[in-house]
């Protein structure tokens, strides 16, 4: 009886790890295709950790008789976030990155920690709405963004006072100017000054065009949406 049940723990074990290892690893896929921080090996990490951290937890309670069966998943919820911090950077032109990932990596986190308790139909499920979410509707959240009324651009001019002529030309063509803020250019021959400028359009257009339109402006030595 105790080597038939040593046997069952050990194949539950192991099927909870290997479905971990494979739900980190389609989530993973999609973020590596994409060049992102946090790609394949990551996310199989992420997951096969929690479900671990889970499986240990249930280990303790049943072993012992005591504990909090939750207790050491809660702190795999909060504590994941350090590793999500580390996958979101700001670039040169302040724009931030890596959001996307550090929820994914969340979410894996929570997938591996539904495999680890048992709970296969919510994990299985999870992961791909999931996969949906952050591939699928990846399209989607473009063509949204490119179409907004607010367009945030880094533009590079020849000298300071292009700047003035730079938000008249916009005025000219009803375009207000919400912020703009200096700062230094990223050019290689550092020659010249950069903004960083958020735009309100007057209605809803792409942004490709929009910023065609503002490349013809005087004294624009570089200019592109971030």
């Amino acid at each position: 009886m105790l080597e038939q049940l040593s046997l069952l723990e050990i194949l539950t074990t192991l099927l909870r790890l290997v479905l971990a290892l494979l739900c980190g690893g389609v989530l993973g896929i999609e973020r590596g295709r994409k060049k992102r921080p946090a790609g394949f090996r990551t996310y199989m990490l992420v997951c096969l950790g929690a479900a671990l951290v889970m499986m240990t937890n249930e280990y303790i309670c049943k072993v012992y008789g005591s504990g909090d069966p939750a207790r050491m998943g809660a702190q795999v919820i909060s504590g994941i976030g350090f590793l999500g911090a580390g996958t979101i950077i700001v670039t040169g032109h302040n724009r931030v990155k890596g959001l996307t990932t550090a929820a994914g990596l969340w979410a894996a986190a929570c997938i591996g920690l539904a495999i680890g308790i048992g709970y296969y139909s919510g994990a299985i499920i999870g992961c791909f709405m999931i996969f949906v979410a952050m591939a699928a509707l990846h399209n989607i959240d473009e063509r949204v963004m490119a179409d907004t009324k607010v367009l945030n651009l880094y533009v590079e001019f020849e000298k300071l006072s292009y700047i003035g002529k730079f938000v008249e030309y916009l005025k000219e063509r009803d375009i207000k100017v919400n912020d703009l803020e200096i700062t230094r250019s990223n050019a290689v021959d550092d020659i010249g000054i950069a903004a960083l400028i958020t735009l309100r359009l007057p209605k809803k257009q792409p942004h490709t065009s929009i910023v065609n339109l503002l490349n013809c402006a005087e004294g624009i030595n570089f200019i592109e949406e971030v």
